[in-house]
């Protein structure tokens, strides 16, 4: 059998709360518009190693919407469901910035953000502040990658909500 090890360490995390009187279905047409969907040539290139391809390809977008999904109807279980959406938001190519020095860092590439309707009927984003997720791997490649995410992501975010 062979040997193991497990280690935990507690990260302290800034957690993020933008708050908007603007209707979900707006703030969610305004995110969508702004933030291209992934195109998958991007990963593709950087498998085959051309990442001046990829860098082609993104160009003009810092960051994309891998994948929507909708959290609120898992809540129809409990006859309540709400307007939710997850969104997983990213760069593959800045993403490689960070996990070719610490591999690690691929836990949290591409991001989470939250998105859902609350009880006045306004929208509210939820997520993690980059560099507080990257900074846990003391390598200051790596959390400067994640305070370009901080910024780009607070932008996006926020045009969506004005």
């Amino acid at each position: 059998m062979a040997d193991s090890a497990v280690t935990q360490h507690v990260l302290q995390v800034d957690h993020i709360t933008m708050k908007t009187t603007k209707k979900f279905a707006e703030v969610e047409a305004a995110l969508d518009r702004n933030v291209p969907q992934l195109d998958p040539e991007i990963p593709a290139a950087l498998a085959n190693g051309d990442e001046q391809r990829a860098t082609e390809l993104e160009r003009g977008a810092p960051l994309f919407i891998f994948l929507k999904r909708d959290h609120g109807a898992l809540l129809q279980v409990t006859g309540r469901p709400r307007k939710a959406l997850q969104y997983e938001i990213g760069n593959p190519h800045t993403a490689s910035k960070m996990t070719r020095h610490r591999l690690p860092a691929g836990l949290y590439a591409p991001l989470r953000v939250i998105l859902y309707e609350d009880e006045t009927g306004g929208s509210v984003f939820e997520y993690d502040r980059p560099s507080s997720l990257f900074g846990q791997f003391a390598d200051e490649r790596v959390t400067a990658v994640g305070r370009y995410l901080d910024a780009a992501l607070e932008s996006v975010l926020r045009n969506a909500a004005e």
